[in-house]
């Protein structure tokens, strides 16, 4: 089992359940969408987040999209760190049916994937000498446009490719991009995952 310093917040209860398996820590769940209108849940993220930190875990769909942007638009982003679980396609073996996207969600992933996202998104894990250093600058909205990633006639496309590759959702926007490219490579890795795009 894992210990991690931040809280995790998922979306609901087969997230946790799945989750807990991995790592020890608090999580906590939004409860699907409730997480608009139940303000003392909101309350409790922010408190969350204020005291230890705060990791946003939604599935890759559009709808995890939705509850992550809410949770953004509410904290401010010192407190919190995003973790991405790829876009897997499949059905997760409770249900009878695939989503509407077809892509599985957090309770779908096996153990290694959610620790390789959790680690991705910088979580502190307790018990392990603290994460190498970045060097360098980190990399701005202008590095992006001029990598042909943001801004251009097919930045689009080359976005995509990239986050393939990293193993990252499709629905990701430049910003969320940008975000998990400074906080989880160093400029050179950055540098080196640029040129083989093309």
């Amino acid at each position: 089992m894992l210990h991690i310093r931040e809280a995790v917040v998922v979306e609901g209860r087969y997230d946790r359940n799945t989750l807990s398996q991995v790592v020890d820590t608090l999580i906590l769940e939004t409860g699907g969408f409730r997480i608009f209108k139940d303000r003392e849940q909101m309350a409790l993220l922010r408190r969350a987040a204020q005291r230890r930190g705060l990791i946003v875990l939604t599935d890759s769909d559009g709808a995890g999209f939705v509850i992550r942007n809410r949770i953004r638009g509410a904290i401010p982003e010192r407190y919190l760190k995003h973790a991405y679980i790829p876009d897997v396609y499949g059905k997760e073996r409770r249900k009878r049916q695939r989503g509407r996207e077809g892509k599985l969600g957090v309770e779908g992933m096996p153990p290694q994937v959610l620790e390789e996202v959790l680690r991705r998104a910088g979580a502190t894990f307790l018990g392990e000498e603290a994460r190498r250093e970045r060097s360098g600058p980190p990399l701005t909205k202008a590095d992006l446009m001029a990598a042909g990633l943001s801004g251009g006639p097919d930045s689009a496309r080359r976005r995509q490719v990239l986050l393939r590759r990293l193993d990252l959702p499709e629905h990701m926007t430049a910003n969320a991009l940008l975000a998990v490219l400074n906080g989880c490579y160093s400029r050179a890795e950055i540098e080196e995952l640029l040129e083989r795009i093309d």
